[in-house]
């Protein structure tokens, strides 16, 4: 139920900056910190592959491995409460690549919309920040919380 309000949070923020940032100028959202606009990402982190069609698609099926290959996980972990720590990153990454996966196999582009402005940094998704916030927390907890090595 959560992975499927993340996803429509993300794929509804992306709908909004298609209508309403597309062919308009870049908007503050937080003035020097954090801006809008629009922007077709057709290519992998910071635009690796753009234009090339069969990036899309290796793309598109590295990704389903690697989330069956969280799926796997996740419903190999206990279901005690004591697991949500690792839960939560899992439902973060699968959700976040849910959405990213959706724009690139059904609209050809992944659609970013977030932008900081204080650094030269890619424009970015919410799908792109639930990835890297899972990411980040999962190894945090898998290196520094985790003492069940069976886990692994």
């Amino acid at each position: 139920m959560v992975v499927i309000a993340l996803v429509a949070m993300d794929l509804w923020l992306k709908a909004w900056a298609t209508t309403h940032l597309l062919g308009q100028p870049n908007r503050d959202l937080i003035p020097g910190v954090l801006g809008l606009t629009y922007l077709r990402n057709t290519g992998a982190a910071f635009g690796m592959f753009a234009g090339q069609d069969w990036g899309r698609w290796a793309l598109a099926i590295v990704k389903v491995v690697l989330m069956g290959g969280l799926l796997l996980f996740y419903n190999r972990l206990p279901f005690e409460k004591r697991f949500w720590f690792i839960r939560i990153p899992i439902i973060l990454i699968f959700a976040g690549g849910i959405g990213n996966l959706y724009d690139r196999i059904f609209l050809g582009a992944v659609r970013d919309m977030l932008m900081f402005l204080f650094v030269n940094f890619p424009v970015f998704n919410l799908a792109d920040i639930f990835v890297t916030v899972g990411c980040f927390s999962a190894v945090f907890m898998l290196l520094f919380v985790v003492k069940d090595n069976s886990l692994l």
